[in-house]
């Protein structure tokens, strides 16, 4: 299976979910990482991180449900 199945296996259709998801996952690793190592500045990223994951995972639910295929 080369690259090319892959990408329209796996991700046609879907990129929008998949990126919110992985934004949603990027925030809680550096959230993490700011209360292991007691950055501030760390749990800024991570806090702005979450709030745009929640920001386009609400957006991608308003647009499913005004758009039908």
């Amino acid at each position: 299976m080369n690259f090319e199945e892959i990408r329209k296996k796996y991700l046609w259709g879907r990129l929008d979910t998949i990126l919110t998801l992985f934004d949603l996952v990027l925030s809680v690793i550096f959230l993490i990482l700011s209360y292991l190592i007691n950055n501030i500045y760390i749990k800024g990223v991570g806090v702005g991180l979450l709030i745009a994951g929640v920001t386009s995972a609400l957006a991608y639910f308003i647009r499913s449900k005004n758009v039908k295929p």
